[in-house]
């Protein structure tokens, strides 16, 4: 178990807190999707409510090292204070804009028994950050009296202030780290069984990790997306123009036998909506497994893959997916990745959407609310899927 912001003493005590801000947005610098700010909301404002000061700290974008105004947090800053009054907090947050993050003017601005709630500049406005120099994670540990990790999109990389700032403050979590940990853990180490994992995207190789794992955990592998052209070629499936992960097969042929001899049911497509050209208005059609013609590429599964695909994800305790089931961003091939959306949405297994694309499916057919958890860090869930210890979540102290 790890410490949290309920094990804290917060009155007169200075809170330094990681967020993840790292959010879209649009050429007139206005924020298209908030979902990474309200995240943080029930630690922010329990903090408030606690009689802490805070001093939020976050990354936007990649500026490389080096200011850029493009990749200012003044928006975050703006958007943080109007959800703070629509909660009921006069709060207006406090934007430090030192374009080295942390200097003299920032350090007297900040009064660490204010009970203001201050937020600096991008992070990554210093190359220091990324490389973890300790003389910067000092300088952000000197604002604060206790580090609240909350940013689990970041806590997978080892970074001044993911990580740093720990050596020099004590670590507790925030609740939305509270709540990865728990979902992400639970679904892989005390799932309520039947526990399937659904994995889809373009390359077996971004997943041959998580995939190795899983095997050892679930009982059913679902496999969709661009990399089931791999598995099925190391079936001896002609698969025409689809993609194709070829120093993998080998691989792939490798995990399919791991699934044999553990007895998991991995399931791969058997029928899969094809295209000659990547394209939303492309010619196409649905076609099994063993018919994909020599010119086209498959993009979607098809409809009887849905449907036992549905069947086994109904019958689940605990559903985990990861990768989307064909390229949904466009219209014509986003059936497969919507029917098992709508599958999960239906199923009273528990469900966790492990970040990235599959959440972005999740948000595009309006089905957030059906789902048990869905995950902020879409490369921080999979490593952590991998079995991997995170930077980020390791620096929390333990109860």
């Amino acid at each position: 178990m790890k410490k949290t912001v309920r094990d804290v003493d917060w009155q007169g005590k200075c809170a330094l807190v990681r967020c993840d801000f790292n959010v879209p947005l649009n050429d007139e610098r206005e924020i298209t999707d908030d979902t990474r700010i309200t995240a943080a909301l029930p630690t922010i404002e329990y903090l408030i409510g606690s009689g802490a000061t805070q001093v939020l700290m976050s990354h936007l974008g990649r500026p490389k090292g080096e200011p850029k105004p493009e990749f200012s947090l003044k928006p975050v800053a703006e958007r943080l204070t109007e959800l703070l009054k629509a909660d009921g907090f006069d709060k207006a947050v406090v934007f430090c804009a030192a374009d080295d993050v942390v200097n003299g003017e920032v350090k007297n601005c900040v009064k660490k028994d204010s009970g203001e709630v201050y937020l600096l500049e991008n992070l990554r406005f210093r190359k220091e950050e990324e490389k973890n120099d300790p003389g910067f994670a000092k300088e952000l540990a000197s604002l604060g009296d206790v580090f609240v990790q909350e940013a689990f999109g970041t806590s997978h990389r080892a970074h001044a202030s993911t990580a740093g700032v720990a050596d020099y403050l004590p670590c507790v979590s925030g609740f939305l780290i509270e709540k990865e940990v728990k979902y992400l853990g639970d679904a892989i180490n005390d799932p309520k069984r039947p526990l399937v994992a659904i994995m889809g995207g373009a390359k077996v190789s971004d997943k041959i990790k998580v995939i190795s794992n899983l095997l050892t955990k679930v009982d059913a592998l679902l496999i969709g997306g661009g990399m089931a052209f791999t598995f099925l070629k190391a079936q001896g499936y002609e698969i025409g123009t689809s993609i194709l992960d070829a120093e993998n097969i080998g691989l792939a042929e490798d995990l399919l036998k791991q699934a044999e001899e553990r007895g998991v049911r991995l399931m791969l497509p058997v029928d899969v909506v094809c295209a000659d050209k990547f394209d939303n208005d492309a010619e196409r059609k649905t076609v099994k497994v063993d018919g994909i013609p020599a010119d086209m590429m498959g993009l979607d599964i098809g409809p009887e893959t849905c449907e036992a695909y549905g069947k086994v994800i109904a019958e689940a305790g605990t559903v985990v997916w990861n990768g989307p089931m064909g390229v949904f961003e466009l219209p014509n091939f986003a059936a497969g990745t919507r029917a098992i959306a709508e599958a999960m949405a239906e199923t009273e297994a528990t469900t966790v959407i492990g970040g990235g694309d599959s959440a972005a499916a999740v948000s595009k057919f309006g089905l957030e609310d059906r789902m048990s958890h869905i995950s902020t860090g879409g490369g921080a869930s999979l490593e952590f899927l991998e079995g991997i210890e995170l930077p980020g979540i390791k620096v929390i102290e333990d109860i």
